[in-house]
């Protein structure tokens, strides 16, 4: 069977190649995503390294002129996806692009492969590091609200974890915008409507799009005047992770210039992170910054603490209290919302469904942290749910089941690079513990 899967992976991602980048999966997602790039790229290096290094090498293209890297790369206009670039009408960048970004693991990532050939790595890596920096740059001074310690979102999409009900306090305070006009959604054509947002929740998406429009992609106007502002975990963790991977960069690359800048940001981020931890549910959350409320679920962005090796003693194991818990309480771990939560669906996207690349990235944290059975179990679950059910965008923690995309790009790559038997080899010339390579 490792055979065989190996072999569908290499497929997959061959077949949802479009030229020097790679799709999610056919119709459904037919762009270029920026995180899914990132993790996309492990896997490539498996099969090609030069092709890895063009995928990322790809995504910068679509870079804005203040330093965003977005969430999507409109290479044309697709009519099986909505909304696409006539919807969004930004003009900073070279390409047609959303104008929000995504999870910035692309310096991590880009580490990652260094480390696995440095040789080859660090001449790649020089090419991009300035416009990684200027993405870290804009992140830090256009997602930083007035008043605010930590970095935020201004979008459920630029999170990554779109319909995670972290965000429904942000959501809820919202009104649609009633001039966002008819449109006709093409998700639910590609994918079980059950397993979707729900309309309610398009409509609101589609109305900080609308503001965003209207204000000519304004970040700052966006950021500090714009219908929804949450403090994410995802994205704060993520985010300070990546600083720290850029810094080991800078180093790596001799560019010393760098070094006090970034050093600042860290700092700043771990005095912040304290605003993020929600004392009554003992875990890290995501809040509604004008309210001030915290989100009642744990999320699998809650345990990404140590990935960003944050948190005090306390937090840390309380954190894994929440993972043990819950590991009690699924077949198959970590889903992306507490199953005793309210508004746990495990197969409703972001409800509740095992994401592939966030049990990579809290494994990945676990390992460090010394939590290497808890890690070792994320990574052998992967594994059993890609032999039960196949290469799809998420599982059901419940049952194994697929949800949403079938033959997904960063399924088939995480399959190669980290959770396949034969991925500890490839992960072992780096130096690192088997396939927790950070």
């Amino acid at each position: 069977m490792q055979s065989q899967l190996d072999a569908q992976a290499v497929s997959i991602l061959n077949n949802n190649d479009r030229g020097g980048f790679t799709i999610p999966t056919a119709r459904l997602y037919p762009y270029q995503w920026n995180w899914d790039s990132a993790f996309i790229a492990l896997g490539l290096a498996t099969i090609d390294r030069q092709r890895a290094w063009r995928e990322l090498t790809m995504l910068i293209d679509g870079q804005t002129a203040d330093g965003m890297i977005p969430s999507i790369l409109f290479r044309n206009d697709n009519p099986d996806y909505f909304p696409g670039p006539s919807v969004w009408q930004t003009t900073a960048s070279s390409l047609p692009t959303t104008g929000i970004s995504q999870p910035p693991v692309l310096a991590s990532m880009i580490l990652t492969l260094v480390r696995r050939d440095q040789a080859e790595g660090l001449g790649q890596a020089r090419l991009l590091f300035d416009a990684v920096l200027n993405w870290h740059r804009w992140y830090h001074r256009c997602r930083t609200p007035v008043g605010c310690p930590v970095v935020c979102t201004v979008h459920p999409w630029e999170t990554g974890r779109d319909n995670s009900p972290d965000w429904a306090l942000g959501l809820s305070s919202m009104q649609i915008d009633p001039d966002i006009g008819p449109y006709q959604r093409k998700d639910i054509e590609h994918a079980d409507p059950s397993q979707r947002p729900s309309q309610e929740e398009y409509d609101k998406y589609l109305t900080i799009v609308k503001f965003g429009r209207d204000h000519n992609w304004d970040q700052a106007t966006l950021t500090n005047q714009g219908p929804f502002l949450m403090a994410d975990p995802g994205i704060h963790f993520i985010l300070l992770r990546a600083d720290r991977d850029l810094l080991e960069l800078a180093t790596l690359l001799h560019r010393f210039d760098a070094v006090p800048e970034i050093e600042t940001w860290i700092e700043t981020a771990i005095a912040g992170t304290d605003y993020l931890w929600n004392d009554r549910l003992k875990a890290f959350c995501a809040r509604d910054v004008r309210s001030g409320q915290f989100a009642n679920g744990f999320s699998n962005a809650s345990p990404l603490c140590f990935y960003a090796g944050v948190g005090s003693e306390g937090q840390q194991r309380q954190t894994l209290d929440h993972l043990k818990r819950i590991r009690g309480l699924t077949k198959f771990g970590h889903p992306s919302w507490d199953p005793q939560a309210p508004r746990f669906d495990s197969q409703r996207y972001w409800c509740g469904p095992i994401w592939p690349q966030m049990n990579y990235l809290i494994a990945t944290g676990l390992n460090e942290q010394g939590e290497t059975e808890l890690a070792a179990r994320l990574r052998l679950d992967l594994r059993q749910l890609i032999e039960l059910s196949g290469f799809y965008e998420c599982f059901d923690p419940l049952t194994g089941s697929g949800c949403i995309g079938r033959d997904f790009s960063w399924t088939a790559a995480l399959w190669l690079a980290w959770a396949s038997p034969a991925a500890g080899a490839f992960e072992a010339v780096s130096g690192e513990d088997e396939g927790f390579a950070s």
